[in-house]
């Protein structure tokens, strides 16, 4: 779940950086195409991830939902990218990175690891 969301984040951020050469350049508009498909393929590999975190592994329903909310929020980007709607795109598309980076911090900083574990067992 952690690489996805991490995709998912550094794909959101990519399409920012490619929105800025999208009002400068001559290439700008291939590289925010191309990113927007990648983005959105990170946002399936994330319900597919949480999906798998929580049936299989037995993990909380929650990220389902929070996948699954974060992957209609693409599905409108798309569509508001696609009518040329800069005036809605752009702060959803705020809110999308804003999203998925609290969905990384929060998903690296859930879960105890080997060397937290190691560290409460000294403690005791």
């Amino acid at each position: 779940m952690r690489v996805s969301i991490a995709l998912q984040t550094l794909a959101v951020f990519f399409q920012a950086a490619t929105a800025g050469l999208l009002l400068s350049t001559s290439y700008g508009e291939t590289l925010h195409g191309v990113g927007a498909r990648v983005m959105y393929g990170a946002s399936m590999l994330y319900v597919i991830a949480a999906v798998l975190a929580w049936r299989p592994g037995g993990g909380s329903p929650r990220p389902v939902l929070y996948a699954s909310g974060f992957l209609a929020l693409a599905s409108v980007q798309v569509v508001l990218g696609i009518a040329h709607m800069p005036a809605l795109h752009v702060p959803l598309g705020v809110l999308m990175f804003g999203l998925s980076v609290l969905a990384l911090a929060r998903g690296t900083s859930k879960g105890p690891t080997a060397s937290g574990e190691a560290l409460r067992q000294r403690a005791r």
